[in-house]
């Protein structure tokens, strides 16, 4: 029996370079951390082209860093409409983006994979991450704390599921059916 597919999560943002790279990034860390790592995957992608191909802002990449986060490897791309197929869920980062997505969505099942990322903090007062692009390093910060809260929260919520199709039948056993093999 082969491993299913991992779980296919893509967080958007209008540029690639800030947002969207930074929930990347900390989904993968925390996945990692759970044992997940081949299970579930994290990109990101923006709903623009102006920076496919560049790295991250080099204060995202900073923000990341401060808090044991690489995000020096990240290169922007653009959101097209074979992501929707590419992924399982897509988290947009904010109201505009989830409005441009859900836009794009070709069918209905594409249009029900889009969610918002702070819909996953009970504590959030707005839906919106807001864009750190016009501001300086605690703005990056301040946005960062708030991707690394919404992000847990997505984690878990898709934790069980994520497990549950990704244990083998051995691993989903109890100890009494053990004994029986």
């Amino acid at each position: 029996m082969t491993d299913p597919d991992p779980f296919r999560v893509i967080f958007v943002c209008t540029g690639n370079i800030c947002r969207s790279p930074m929930a990347e990034v900390v989904l993968r860390a925390v996945a990692a951390r759970h044992g997940l790592d081949s299970s579930m995957v994290s990109t990101s992608a923006g709903t623009g082209d102006w920076h496919v191909g560049e790295r991250a802002d080099e204060r995202t990449i900073d923000a990341l860093s401060r808090r044991g986060f690489d995000g020096s490897l990240h290169r922007a791309k653009q959101f097209t409409a074979a992501s929707f197929a590419d992924n399982d869920l897509i988290v947009a980062l904010d109201r505009t983006h989830e409005r441009i997505l859900r836009a794009w969505a070709r069918t209905d099942d594409d249009e029900g994979k889009v969610t918002l990322l702070r819909a996953f903090d009970p504590h959030a007062s707005s839906m919106d991450v807001p864009d750190p692009y016009y501001a300086g390093a605690e703005m990056f910060d301040s946005v960062l704390a708030m991707i690394e809260t919404a992000t847990r929260g997505l984690f878990s919520q898709l934790e069980p599921a994520v497990r549950a199709s990704h244990s083998s039948p051995r691993a989903m056993r109890g100890p009494e059916q053990e004994e029986l093999l």
